[in-house]
């Protein structure tokens, strides 16, 4: 058997594990399969599809309510949501899209792009729509309400609108290479 110096590292691929090398020692790291990312990346489809979703669902009712309730509602019921729920999973579908773009044996490369491309934006439209408001809000009260706080409301839900049409799209595209695969659904 050779023996490899500190400096040396040998990688050999043996069904789904690789044997990693180093000196005297080796590691054997177990890779995903892309099935496994494929159902990863539709689980985080769907859970990037919900926050978006709701907000776009109550969008009607939230355009009725006047300025301090409406203020009540995002200062209190809203508060931890985003990095808990809506940046991970638009993260992590952004990663994931994109390694399944770029996995060597991807025949079809469009679903994953365009899923790559709806995560990528819209984490776009939050910063460019939401973030500001969200910046805004948090010092407001009750007495300070300004006199264009609708325009902020429309910002914010346009926002979430938008993204929860990126979301669908994402899903859409998510769908498409999982069934062009046939090997997760």
């Amino acid at each position: 058997m050779q023996k490899y110096n500190a400096f040396e590292v040998l990688t050999l691929r043996f069904r789904q594990c690789y044997a990693v090398r180093v000196g005297n020692h080796s590691w054997h790291l177990h890779v995903f399969s892309m099935g496994v990312l494929r159902w990863v990346l539709l689980a985080v489809a769907i859970g990037a599809i919900l926050a978006p979703g709701a907000h776009l669902l109550e969008l009607p009712n939230k355009l009725a309510l006047d300025g301090h309730l409406w203020l009540a509602v995002q200062q209190t019921l809203y508060r931890g949501w985003g990095p808990f729920i809506g940046a991970p999973t638009e993260v992590a579908g952004l990663a994931l899209s994109l390694s399944l773009a770029v996995w060597p044996r991807t025949r079809r490369r469009w679903p994953w792009l365009l899923a790559g491309a709806a995560y990528a934006v819209m984490i776009g439209v939050f910063f460019v729509f939401n973030a500001p408001v969200n910046a805004a809000v948090a010092g407001w009260t009750s007495a300070t309400l300004p006199a264009d706080w609708e325009e902020y409301r429309l910002q914010w839900e346009a926002g979430h609108a938008l993204s929860a049409l990126l979301s669908f799209v994402a899903l859409f595209a998510v769908l498409r290479g999982c069934f062009a695969a046939r090997r997760v659904l």
